[in-house]
Formats: C-alpha cells, sequence, structure tokens
C-alpha cells in the first residue's frame, strides 16, 4: 500500500515539475535573455530519475 501511495507520489511531483517548468517558460526566455537560467531542468532530471528507478523496481 505504500509503495503505490510513494509511486503516486513521485508521478504526480513529476507532473507538477513538467507543469511548473511550462508556466514558467516566458519568465526562463527572459532570465536566459539577461544571462540568467533557471534549473527547473535539474528538478525535473532528479524526479524523473526517481520515478523510473520506482517504475524499474516493479
Amino acid at each position: 500500500m505504500i509503495s503505490r501511495v510513494y509511486h503516486a507520489t513521485l508521478f504526480a511531483l513529476y507532473q507538477l515539475c513538467i507543469l511548473i517548468g511550462i508556466v514558467a517558460m516566458p519568465l526562463a526566455i527572459a532570465a536566459r535573455q539577461a544571462g540568467v537560467t533557471l534549473p527547473i531542468h535539474r528538478v525535473l532530471a532528479n524526479v524523473e530519475d526517481a520515478l523510473e528507478a520506482r517504475q524499474s523496481e516493479e
């Protein structure tokens, strides 16, 4: 039961990170033009790795 909750939480977090990345895209474009990069890709990669690791365990 806990593993299902954990898996569902990871999946929801992954989807939330994708949504935040899409919503923040105009801000990221403006920040890049100013010479600053947002680390959203790192967060998404970490969550994706955790989700894939969990799926491979099953």
